[in-house]
């Protein structure tokens, strides 16, 4: 494959992790508006996260979609998978009671797991030897954009923004001009809704023009039966070792991750003192600083050792709380960690989970491997959610605690990272794995 074209079905496939993390934020950011127009209770609200895009929902998706891909092809995945994220994002968007709320978050949460290890997989088997790193950093640069442009729909759509007079005029129209204030609030996160479906709608339509990836082609006669990758992957004790290693580093900083994705804005209002308006700027100015980081890591990260940009990333997250912990002595210090986080998203672990995740295993079980480790790493981040609110305390009193486990948690990483960060800058995918696994695999 080309450049060119490999550049391309990079773009088209990266769409998904726009979508994975645009779900996360658009039910995040218009969760509110949702228990105000239905009358949901704090139980509703744990029920929607735990099984949405960010928690079990991905997870339970992610095991079904690695197998399905090692099994069937990249390609079956991207030909079907969106439709049932659309379908998801439409029953989202045309709820009226919880029911139907509860089943969208679903439907969506177990369409973005299966779709997130076929998409790296293919990422990495349709780039050349000297752009699989810069590939998967476009890949990554989606994901920041999600939430970065999300939020700002939920600011320019929501109730007081600049553009809600087209959210009342198209409510109005809908459901009638007499209609309840928050029936008429909630449009605007429909309204963000929609345009997921669209962006999910471009990305089906370009998705189903891509070919098979060669590396699949290539080892289809070898492929077993998903109960046989699954008995391999579990019994070589190279791929045991290399789930063991990837599970622990995704996870640890993960963690971190998922409590800044959900809680941060929280935390620029409970600890910083700032308004909801000023704390979802910021969380916008972060992602923005995600993004550019990422690219500019995208024109090094194949000429340079992978395991510089993994220290320099999770040094700029601990330096992240160490901020925190010193203390909030005004604005600037909430600008520090929101910049500093930034740093590490565009030099996250998540960048090289990706692609040593996609790079360690042979094709047979490539996909189902790293299905098996979002699985793992969603699940767990969903109870942490939980754990990490009793330990933070209904207004922030717990923050200094809270702060202190986030560095653990990132020291592990870093550590672990530091021993066990793999040497496959300039290798093909086929020079790894008979490296790593010989011939007979």
């Amino acid at each position: 494959m080309s450049k060119k074209s490999s550049l391309k079905s990079t773009i088209a496939v990266s769409l998904n992790n726009y979508l994975d993390a645009g779900a996360i934020v658009a039910g995040a950011s218009g969760i509110t508006l949702w228990q105000n127009y239905l009358g949901l209770s704090e139980m509703h609200l744990g029920w929607l996260n735990a099984i949405s895009a960010n928690a079990l929902g991905a997870a339970i998706g992610a095991i079904i979609g690695g197998f399905l891909a090692d099994k069937f092809g990249r390609k079956f995945i991207f030909t079907y998978n969106l439709l049932v994220y659309m379908a998801g994002v439409l029953i989202v968007m045309l709820s009226t009671n919880f029911p139907m709320l509860l089943c969208g978050f679903l439907v969506t949460g177990i369409s973005v797991g299966v779709g997130v290890p076929a998409s790296w997989t293919y990422i990495s088997e349709s780039s050349e030897v000297g752009n699989r790193g810069r590939n998967i950093c476009i890949s990554q640069m989606s994901w920041g954009m999600g939430p970065m442009i999300i939020l700002l729909f939920g600011m320019l759509f929501a109730p007081g923004g600049y553009l809600y007079g087209f959210v009342e005029s198209l409510a109005h129209a809908v459901i009638g001009a007499d209609a309840a204030s928050a029936a008429v609030e909630v449009f605007s996160s429909r309204v963000v809704f929609l345009t997921l479906f669209i962006v999910a709608f471009v990305a089906w339509t370009l998705q189903r023009q891509l070919e098979e990836s060669a590396e699949f082609e290539a080892n289809k006669q070898k492929s077993s039966g998903i109960v046989e990758n699954i008995k391999l992957l579990f019994t070589n004790k190279i791929a045991v070792r290399t789930v063991a290693f990837l599970a622990v580093i995704y996870l640890t900083w993960n963690l971190v991750a998922s409590v800044m994705g959900f809680f941060q804005p929280h935390i620029y209002e409970t600890a910083g003192g700032l308004s909801n308006e000023y704390a979802n700027m910021l969380s916008c100015v972060g992602w923005l600083v995600v993004v550019v980081v990422t690219f500019g890591l995208s024109f090094f990260v194949d000429r340079l050792p992978h395991k510089l940009f993994y220290v320099l990333g999770l040094l700029a997250a601990l330096a992240t709380w160490v901020v925190i912990i010193q203390g909030v002595t005004g604005v600037g210090s909430l600008w520090a960690f929101s910049i500093l986080w930034g740093i590490n998203g565009g030099l996250s672990v998540q960048i090289f989970y990706a692609l040593w995740g996609s790079e360690l295993f042979p094709a047979k079980f490539r996909a189902g491997a790293q299905g098996l480790m979002f699985f793992i790493v969603r699940g767990l981040s969903a109870a942490w959610g939980l754990v990490f609110t009793f330990i933070y305390g209904e207004n922030g009193e717990g923050f200094t605690l809270a702060a202190w486990c986030m560095i653990v948690l990132l020291l592990i990483s870093l550590v672990v990272g530091i021993i066990g960060a793999p040497d496959t800058r300039g290798k093909s995918l086929a020079q790894i794995t008979r490296e790593r696994y010989g011939e007979d695999i």
